[in-house]
């Protein structure tokens, strides 16, 4: 009895934990937009935004996720309940805004809310090995939604500068919903909570990368330090602001995918095997490869940049991998995930910043191994994006 008294009263302090942050989030929504958009849009927006965020601060958390996995256990039906919610909240939010939502790509939208849900609804057993049906369903999902985009606007709010879109959210909490609820991968970490360990750890891992990319940035003319043209006070909200949008458009959903998601497999798919070294040396080749086509495909200088980035991280994670101090493929897993994230910076078409994006990728997936958690990763990620507005910089690409 004592026990279901207590996780009733966890559960309790996790929603309202989850009120409390996405209050917030609908304060800031509202002061950045406040001049720009009508009252009726905000009858619109805000009963969509509140509801989606909090279950995007909800979702992740042990209990709210234990009692998902179990009522979605006995009846495999119910398995499609959350993304069809999904689904009919999006075309609801279209269709009020006066959108037609069967232009574009509705398709799209209905591929990755279901695939990876009837792929999983037919192969359920949560406590088996990773295997490569999991890498085939994850890059089956995560492909499309990076080569297409839905053609339309779903911005929130819809008449404002936006905040965030609908779209957007609607994918995390798809695969936050398949991954770790369904699929049953408990260690994707994806709990808004304030841990001052982690952040000292985030706010560590941001500044050693960023002192790197200063040092080197400035030695080869990449950066520049240009200083500030505006007020203290409209200064400061255009960094609040970017940071914002940043984390919750760019960094939150790239470090689900990447770090939550495809690291912590990959780290659990080498742990099985007992042997690190052939997913090594086959990802070293494989990516010291696309390295060398990148660098040499791209106009600039350094060429050989994005390579030697790649055997560095290789080299880190070997010798770290050879000492036995961490679990088995825990630095192969983030050697891998670091360099494919930095090239598939190759439409930034800059050699410099692809092969920085590969050290940042390092610096992201180190904080999810030391926090276990998104949120803190992400936070990485946008203080990163972020910095040459707050260092007052520019990039020459």
């Amino acid at each position: 009895m004592s026990n279901t008294v207590n996780a009733a009263n966890k559960t309790i302090r996790e929603f309202v934990s989850s009120f409390m942050l996405t209050g917030c989030l609908a304060m800031l929504l509202i002061f950045y937009n406040w001049n720009e958009v009508s009252v009726a849009q905000w009858l619109i927006t805000l009963p969509f935004f509140v509801l989606l965020y909090f279950t995007v601060f909800s979702i992740g958390k042990e209990t709210v996720f234990e009692r998902f996995q179990e009522w979605i256990k006995p009846n495999w039906f119910r398995i499609f309940l959350f993304p069809a919610l999904l689904l009919f909240s999006y075309v609801i939010y279209l269709l009020i805004n006066g959108q037609n939502p069967l232009l574009g790509n509705p398709y799209l939208v209905v591929y990755i809310l279901f695939f990876p849900v009837i792929a999983y609804a037919f192969r359920r057993n949560p406590s088996a090995r990773i295997g490569w049906f999991d890498f085939t369903v994850f890059a089956l999902t995560l492909l499309p939604g990076a080569l297409f985009k839905a053609e339309q606007s779903s911005e929130m709010p819809l008449g404002g500068e936006g905040f965030d879109s609908f779209f957007h959210v609607i994918i995390i909490l798809s695969g936050v919903y398949v991954f770790a609820v369904v699929r049953g991968i408990k260690e994707v970490g994806f709990v808004p909570e304030w841990k001052w360990k982690s952040m000292g750890i985030a706010i560590g891992a941001w500044l050693a990368f960023y002192a790197l990319v200063l040092v080197l940035g400035t030695s080869v003319g990449f950066i520049q330090v240009i200083g500030y043209d505006k007020t203290f006070g409209i200064l400061f909200k255009s960094i609040l602001f970017t940071m914002i949008g940043t984390f919750l458009h760019t960094a939150l959903y790239e470090e689900l995918f990447f770090r939550g998601i495809l690291q912590n497999m990959l780290a659990r798919r080498i742990s099985q095997s007992k042997s690190w070294k052939i997913f090594w040396a086959a990802g070293f080749v494989l990516l010291l490869a696309c390295a060398f086509i990148v660098g040499y495909t791209l106009d600039g200088k350094m060429k050989w940049f994005p390579a030697l980035v790649t055997v560095l991280l290789f080299a880190f994670a070997y010798f770290i991998e050879k000492s036995g101090k961490s679990e088995i493929g825990i630095y192969t897993s983030l050697a891998l995930t670091s360099v494919t994230f930095g090239l598939v910076h190759y439409h930034a078409k800059s050699i410099i910043y692809i092969g920085l994006a590969c050290v940042a990728g390092w610096a992201y997936g180190y904080t999810y191994i030391k926090t276990k958690n998104v949120f803190y990763s992400a936070l990485v990620h946008m203080l990163v994006n972020t910095s040459v507005l707050i260092f007052g910089l520019k990039m020459m690409r």
